[in-house]
């Protein structure tokens, strides 16, 4: 795959806590029109990664790649920040993050949540968001709850109405921090059912994810994390059909589906 085809691209990467390293050099890659899954136990560095991704964490050591344009940093260690403002913005908002928990505006509707960023972050036309929002609503499946609040919404709703929220703002790619583990199996397949949609859209995305099924249908790639290093990567068949390290064998038999 050319550099210029890769959306983002993450060259040895370290994170850490104070003391504590969360990531220990990591490498990895979403091509345009690609979705790459993240797979791993609790506390192997997934949403992390994920958050450097998106520059919501700073990085110790390492390269993040957007669209082939490095990010600029200043310092070094735990005092490395990045260097230029300008380039932050330009990148997160062409960076559109699902979080587990929804973080829906609960004095908004659901149309007024999905319109708000386009219009005060990019300053796009207001007519013109609300057509996009609608459309996007539509597409999630949740277009009758417009004029609702989230609070009057089921949690499957509410994390539909999230992703309506970062597909209106016309990213280059979707970030999904662990998007079902929060709702019931039910409320789950609602969200499931959209991200697939959305995968074969070509859309480009990283999914960090506990379901396993959810990352062998619609990714691309797989990443298996374990203590802040990728332990095995590979195409979904490889990685979930014939696993070679024994970490990941002994993971996939504690959380695959029977």
């Amino acid at each position: 795959m050319p550099k210029e085809e890769l959306v983002i691209e993450i060259r040895d990467l370290h994170k850490s806590f104070g003391s504590l390293e969360v990531l220990k050099g990591v490498d990895i890659a979403a091509p345009a029109g690609h979705t790459v899954a993240m797979i791993g136990s609790s506390g192997s560095g997934k949403s992390t990664l994920l958050r450097c991704c998106n520059l919501l964490e700073d990085s110790q050591q390492g390269d993040v790649i957007f669209c082939g344009e490095p990010v600029k940093w200043k310092g070094t260690g735990l005092n490395r920040h990045p260097a230029d403002k300008a380039q932050i913005i330009r990148i997160r908002t062409n960076l559109s993050m699902v979080f587990q928990q929804f973080n829906l505006w609960a004095h908004m509707t659901v149309l007024q949540n999905v319109m708000e960023a386009p219009v005060t972050v990019l300053g796009r036309d207001k007519h013109e968001v609300e057509a996009s929002a609608r459309k996007y609503l539509e597409k999630v499946g949740i277009a009758e709850k417009a004029d609702a609040y989230p609070a009057m919404l089921s949690g499957g709703q509410q994390q539909r109405a999230a992703i309506a929220r970062a597909l209106c703002m016309e990213p280059k790619a979707l970030l999904f921090d662990e998007p079902t583990s929060a709702l019931d199996p039910e409320l789950e397949q609602e969200v499931v059912r959209v991200i697939k949609a959305l995968a074969e859209e070509g859309r480009t995305m990283i999914i960090v994810t506990h379901d396993m099924r959810l990352a062998a249908d619609v990714s691309d790639h797989v990443v298996f994390l374990h203590k802040g290093r990728i332990e095995e990567e590979g195409t979904p068949e490889d990685v979930f059909g014939a696993p070679r390290s024994e970490r990941l064998r002994g993971f996939l038999s504690s959380t695959m589906p029977a």
